[in-house]
């Protein structure tokens, strides 16, 4: 057993989302266990500039690269860049993902499929190549980003709530056909956190009066969940979808 379960030292963590929010949290938290990072992402205005800081402050190696999840050639080429760096990819961070406000009787069509293409399909997409490189080297680890709303439904979340329900349940199918041959497969739900719903008083209340421990999620309520399912300290974890909600959904 190791001395720090949660040791990341010479492995490559592939993380999408990787120019803000949560990928680049992500992205950070396995640099401070010891990875090295491949930061990938669709807006690349401070991907060069995160690559840099995160060398800086972590002392790991970063390779920043673009990457459309709407684009399947885009993945596919993106991919085979980093491994072509790095030799190998051990983990993959699928956190990239969007969202379209609209109610069902007047969702554009191309909105839902915008939204279904980015958070469904090009993390299934992504998760097949990384997976068959995982596969011929016997090992890897996949951390998915699910929700709250792959368990409830929220008004004006359509095409995000039926992405995200995929996601729950492709999950599972990756852990299934996978688990077996070294890769594990796994998925984050976190808790309440965005700032449209903070600023509706009402939605505010009824969301926090439900959170049993009384606060709204953070960022970082969620790095100890996704290192623990990166690394040794989860080894018998597969196929979760694991709610990091304060204690929302046991209300």
């Amino acid at each position: 057993m190791k001395n720090n379960l949660f040791d990341l030292s010479g492995q490559v963590a592939f993380c999408c989302g990787g120019s803000s929010g949560l990928g680049l949290q992500f992205a950070k938290a396995m640099a401070n266990a010891g990875a090295d990072i491949a930061l990938v992402a669709r807006r690349t205005d401070r991907l060069d500039e995160n690559a840099r800081e995160i060398e800086a402050e972590y002392g790991v190696k970063v390779y920043p690269h673009y990457m459309d999840l709407q684009d399947s050639k885009s993945i596919t080429d993106c991919v085979s860049d980093v491994v072509k760096h790095f030799g190998k990819i051990d983990i993959l961070i699928n956190a990239a993902g969007i969202n379209r406000r609209y109610w069902l009787e007047d969702f554009p069509l191309d909105m839902w499929d915008e939204v279904i293409a980015t958070n469904l399909n090009g993390t299934v997409y992504c998760s097949q190549l990384v997976g068959q490189y995982m596969l011929r080297q016997g090992y890897g680890r996949i951390v998915n980003l699910a929700s709250m709303n792959s368990f409830v439904a929220g008004p004006k979340m359509a095409a995000y709530v039926a992405s995200k329900g995929g996601i729950a349940q492709v999950t599972k199918a990756f852990a299934n056909e996978w688990g077996g041959r070294g890769i594990r497969v796994n998925a984050i739900a976190p808790g309440y956190q965005t700032l449209p719903l903070q600023q509706d008083p009402k939605r505010y209340q009824e969301i926090l009066d439900r959170i049993a421990v009384g606060r709204w999620g953070k960022p970082d309520d969620l790095v100890g969940p996704v290192l623990m399912l990166c690394s040794e300290a989860g080894s018998y974890c597969n196929g979760l979808v694991m709610p990091i909600d304060g204690g929302y959904l046991a209300r």
